[in-house]
């Protein structure tokens, strides 16, 4: 049993579309494929001065309406600043999260600053795809230099 009287409206949007969502306080939005990458996400923003808005693992083989609806949901949360999806595609095509995102960026009009860091199937459709696009996305290889470089895009923007 759920009581959904206690539970954030975002949580219970992303349920209906099998997300896993969590609603933390910080201001940078992260969606991630995987409960132990995400967790790790977590960890290493935190470690670079970041503070992470919400768990979202959009699991491992996820379509481009499921990947547009995790994106939107991020940015129904008012706190969100910016955006850092972290992608290893195994199951999950790197491109496949790619057309999500513009999807979803494009029909809210997102303007936040978004850094994505993903390896795997597809990588280099992928990152194509968001260079090509007309969102103030970024692209990094590793989840260092994602975390940091989002953290200073936020605080860039917010300056």
């Amino acid at each position: 049993l759920q009581d959904y009287s206690q539970m954030d409206p975002l949580e219970i949007n992303a349920g209906k579309f099998d997300l896993s969502y969590i609603k933390l306080g910080g201001n940078i939005g992260c969606m991630v494929n995987g409960a132990g990458l995400a967790m790790a996400t977590l960890d290493v923003l935190k470690e670079c001065g970041g503070e992470p808005a919400n768990f979202l693992d959009v699991g491992g083989g996820a379509s481009r309406e499921k990947v547009a609806e995790a994106f939107k949901i991020i940015l129904q949360d008012r706190d969100v600043r910016g955006v850092f999806v972290n992608i290893f595609g195994g199951i999950m095509r790197c491109d496949i999260i790619a057309e999500g995102i513009v999807e979803a960026a494009s029909e809210v009009r997102c303007v936040l600053p978004i850094m994505v860091r993903m390896d795997g199937a597809q990588v280099k459709e992928g990152k194509r795809l968001l260079l090509d696009s007309k969102l103030n996305a970024r692209c990094v290889d590793s989840l260092g230099a994602g975390a940091a470089g989002i953290v200073q895009m936020v605080a860039q923007a917010s300056a």
